[in-house]
């Protein structure tokens, strides 16, 4: 946050209060309740000194103490209300806002992530959200009864002893002062601080998400300065801002009570020559206090309410970004699932200057198989992306049947589709609840035909709970294999219309491969299907292959064709094959040739 910028930040976050204006009015009402019960005190104590002890009789103690008892109850009730509205209040936002600012990130464009790291987000995600959470149940609720108990206190001041109340009046500007000038500079380190805390989550996440990776190169020792150095950058800008509260706390109460030493001074001279009651002077006393505490409380509070407004800011910043890709209007799906580009063009925005797609024209009829091959860096899992809209092409057309895939929202071209990728995702569910991802409501009887029909049944049965066993993160109790076979089990289960295999065998054992490419053979049957494909051995049932090089396809055909007419895919062919251990290069598959 630039250091000029107002606390308007927290102003747009308040909105969250708004559906819930009935518990804000009991709240509020609870807190003039008990701001108005402090202040009554100070009538409680002159009434005391004056009457119960200053030659009263006993009767007169027992009414001045029963008076100030039943202001304490008045208080404990007040402040019991107040508490729990105000607390309930800032979990309900906090949960609310967290909610919100979620729902937008997952719906954000895929671009975004390139330049936001995951865990500087989750970083927004939980600790700004846990900030602000403090300030609207706590903090906010201790300014604004300081404010009122504050402003109550100069009023009975005034009235108990104007010319005293000047005295104290006049420390008021030097109390702002300081306020004023160290105000900016906390609000400047508490944006620098919650930065450089989404840094440390952020870094400590990716090392523990990639720690095998870590470990296999016995990197530890230099993961562990760098994290260091990271979490001492945090503590250093931390400690500025500490220091800067600090001071401002230490010079509004030094400020404060120095007044208070002169009014002290000068009302008990008042005292001592009969100008003053000391009941006066006691409850005069007791409002200087609230005075006094009321400032120092808001001094403390406003530090808080400049590292809020950093963090709402953050949070904000989120909440209104918006996608780059535009949702379509149409809800209805063609009825034809064919898939058409014409004339794609496509950069990467992160790689702006080298297209990874040039001009590319390709077709897939509905009901038909494809197989993308070609060298690394081709555009094959490009051109994938461009088909579940992940991205829109800068040139060209991306056609579903005769529709552009712009036109269509996003929920309903993606529901046309599923996915096994190389690299299987999976949650940190149970096997149920990963095969099921794509569709919830499906039953345990389908779950169990999908895994079936992935050879994946009999590998779930062994696990401890079944289909119920949690797989931990990212999957980490399979092997590769079995988790590509529940990415396939997934779906299977979805029932697409279009089917894309980003080379949905490559982690499986030469028995699995053959089984689960017989399951494919069944699944592919009457679908649309693009074939991502680095072993050409697993492309002999496909109808057609297109060869990718550069972001172009310079050739389709079929297996014999392309061995005889792309020297590229004779290239390709000769490499894997020669040795022996692959399908012969002229192949005995019609399709294949």
């Amino acid at each position: 946050m630039k250091p000029g910028r107002s606390l308007s930040p927290l102003l747009s976050v308040f909105r969250f209060l708004l559906p819930y204006r009935a518990r804000l009015l009991g709240a509020l009402v609870a807190l003039l309740f008990t701001a108005g019960a402090t202040l009554a005190l100070g009538q409680g104590v002159q009434l005391l000194i004056d009457q119960g002890l200053a030659g009263g009789t006993p009767g007169d103690l027992r009414r001045a103490i029963g008076f100030i008892m039943a202001i304490a109850a008045a208080m404990a009730v007040g402040t019991f209300l107040r508490f729990y509205l105000v607390s309930w209040l800032g979990e309900r936002v906090s949960a609310d806002l967290r909610q919100a600012v979620f729902d937008n990130v997952i719906h954000l464009h895929t671009a975004y992530f390139e330049d936001n790291r995951s865990g500087e987000i989750m970083s927004r995600l939980t600790t700004d959200t846990s900030l602000l959470q403090t300030i609207i149940g706590s903090s906010l609720s201790m300014a604004l009864r300081s404010s009122l108990t504050l402003s109550g206190g100069l009023v009975m001041m005034f009235v108990t002893n104007p010319r005293l109340s000047l005295i104290i009046a006049g420390t008021v500007p030097l109390v702002l002062l300081p306020i004023l000038i160290f105000g900016r500079r906390v609000r400047r380190l508490s944006s620098q601080s919650q930065a450089s805390i989404a840094d440390v989550g952020s870094r400590a996440g990716e090392i523990i998400q990639q720690l095998p990776t870590v470990q296999a190169f016995t990197a530890e020792a230099a993961e562990s300065r760098a994290f260091g150095l990271a979490v001492e950058r945090a503590f250093q800008v931390a400690r500025r801002r500490i220091r800067q509260r600090a001071l401002l706390v230490c010079l509004a109460i030094l400020l404060l009570f120095s007044g208070m030493a002169a009014m002290l001074w000068s009302g008990g001279s008042d005292v001592l020559s009969g100008r003053m009651s000391p009941g006066e002077l006691g409850a005069f006393t007791f409002y200087a206090m609230l005075v006094g505490m009321g400032f120092a409380t808001i001094a403390e509070v406003w530090g808080e309410l400049q590292r809020a407004a950093g963090a709402a800011e953050r949070l904000l910043e989120l909440l209104n970004t918006r996608s780059a890709l535009p949702d379509g209007e149409c809800g209805e799906a063609p009825a034809n699932a064919g898939l058409r580009l014409q004339g794609v063009t496509f950069s990467y925005p992160s790689r702006a200057d080298k297209p990874a797609l040039r001009d590319l024209e390709l077709e897939v009829p509905e009901g038909q198989s494809l197989a993308l091959v070609g060298p690394s860096g081709a555009g094959k899992s490009t051109l994938f992306q461009l088909l579940q809209r992940f991205y829109d092409p800068d040139q060209g057309q991306v056609l579903l049947g005769s529709v552009d895939l712009r036109t269509l929202r996003l929920a309903t071209l993606r529901g046309q589709l599923a996915i096994v990728p190389q690299q299987p995702v999976l949650f940190t569910a149970s096997v149920h609840d990963n095969i099921a991802y794509g569709r919830p409501d499906a039953s345990r009887e389908q779950v169990e035909a999908a895994a079936r029909a992935a050879h994946a049944h009999d590998f779930i049965q062994r696990l401890p709970q079944g289909y119920d066993s949690h797989l931990g993160e990212l999957g980490v109790r399979l092997s590769g294999g079995q988790r590509q076979r529940i990415a396939l089990a997934r779906a299977i289960l979805r029932n697409p219309r279009i089917l894309l295999l980003d080379e949905a065998t490559s982690a499986l054992d030469s028995e699995s491969e053959h089984h689960v490419q017989e399951a494919l053979r069944e699944v592919m049957r009457g679908r649309t299907t693009l074939v991502i494909a680095h072993r050409l051995a697993t492309i002999q049932h496909v109808d057609r292959i297109a060869v990718l090089e550069e972001g172009r396809v310079i050739a389709t055909g079929t297996h014999q064709s392309l061995l005889r007419d792309c020297p590229l895919y004779a290239r390709l062919a000769e490499l894997q094959f020669r040795d022996g251990a692959g399908t012969p290069v002229a192949g005995n598959d019609s399709k294949a040739g």
